[in-house]
């Protein structure tokens, strides 16, 4: 078995799943010894260690200290598995509806999930706030109609990610992993076209509490270590490469198998570099029409306007009412009543004529 094929007959052996130390540098080409081997080896390690050192108590606190305390690293092999494990890429899909369902439901979940400690943001206050935005951005479009654990359970695969050596090390690039392409993008949202589609007001705010909590720490114990992820109704091959954890609503969580799915291997350091992509809207207005749905209703955009055009609005065509057009050079102005009504000039006469005729006799009358 190498890092660039993989057979997946073989993954999935005795209850086994994938464990991205099998394809470490010059490793890729071995195959697993035997289980009684590795125990045999193992077992002999433990006797000796009691032996040479003479205490059970070390002994033992070593072997349950499973978790690396180097940096991880991976090959390009590995790189470039992990970045086609995608639901987006339709070659990995191997059933949909029914079907799809009801073969997720015969994969075993993992015996015990894997605890994950907390993500703090540390950056700029002009870098927390994009990253603010792609966490949120991923939270709203991938699980805004999802129960609150599963929108909670989203932020902590993206932020799982930033910290696994297989993923980019910042909030954004995990997010946007992929978005240029036409197909085969991490998230779906970022190049299926759903961007395209304004958020929901009260459904982006929850979203945006949800981003913020995680960023400040709160794990989603749920799902722990995991870092995929999929809707129920699509069954990827990759589902038979890891191990399911969670089904939060629609959808059903995985993690890397063996340490890699250990928080130990969470070694990646977060750059504190933030940034979203421009992207190809006419790429992505075209990938809707290729799918079949329909292109969002914007109306005719006017720029310069605070109010974008609609066809219920009740207004005459020169009223400007609730839309400032600054690219007309309209300004706010209130013309002089003097100048600009001669009525209202007549009338200042004519009173002024009635108040002489009345301070003439009083006048007269003082004399």
């Amino acid at each position: 078995m190498t890092a660039a094929t993989l057979d997946l007959a073989t993954l999935r052996r005795d209850g086994e799943v994938l464990d991205l130390a099998d394809f470490a540098p010059g490793q890729a080409s071995r195959r697993r010894p035997a289980r009684g081997t590795v125990l045999a080896v193992l077992g002999g390690l433990v006797v000796l260690g009691v032996v040479l050192a003479g205490s059970w108590t070390r002994v033992a606190g070593w072997i349950a200290h499973d978790e690396p305390t180097a940096t991880v690293r991976i090959s390009m092999d590995v790189s470039r598995h992990v970045a086609g494990m995608t639901v987006d890429d339709r070659s990995q899909i191997l059933a949909e509806g029914g079907d799809a369902a009801a073969r997720n439901a015969a994969i075993p979940f993992a015996v015990a999930g894997v605890p994950m400690g907390a993500f703090h943001l540390n950056a700029a206050a002009p870098m927390a706030a994009t990253a603010l935005r792609c966490l949120t951005q991923a939270v709203y479009y991938e699980a805004a109609n999802e129960p609150l654990e599963g929108r909670r359970a989203v932020a902590q695969v993206v932020l799982n990610r930033v910290r696994h050596p297989a993923y980019p090390k910042s909030v954004c690039g995990v997010v946007y992993q992929g978005a240029e392409r036409t197909t085969g993008c991490q998230f779906s949202f970022t190049c299926d076209g759903a961007l395209l589609r304004a958020p929901m007001a009260r459904q982006w705010r929850e979203a945006e509490d949800v981003a913020r909590q995680a960023l400040a720490g709160r794990v989603e114990a749920s799902v722990g270590t995991a870092t995929h992820y999929h809707a129920d109704y699509v069954l990827p091959r990759w589902a038979f490469e890891l191990a399911k954890v969670q089904q939060i609503g629609r959808h059903l969580f995985y993690r890397f198998g063996g340490g890699w799915g250990r928080p130990g291997s969470f070694t990646g350091l977060y750059s504190a570099r933030e940034a979203i992509p421009t992207l190809d809207f006419s790429r992505l207005r075209a990938r809707l029409l290729a799918d079949g749905s329909e292109l969002p209703v914007t109306g005719d955009f006017v720029p310069g306007t605070t109010v974008t055009p609609h066809v219920t609005d009740r207004h005459a065509e020169n009223d400007v009412g609730g839309r400032l057009d600054t690219t007309r050079e309209w300004r706010l102005s209130i013309p002089d009543p003097v100048a600009a009504n001669s009525h209202y000039a007549e009338a200042l006469k004519e009173t002024a004529g009635a108040a002489a005729l009345v301070a003439a006799p009083k006048a007269e009358a003082a004399q």
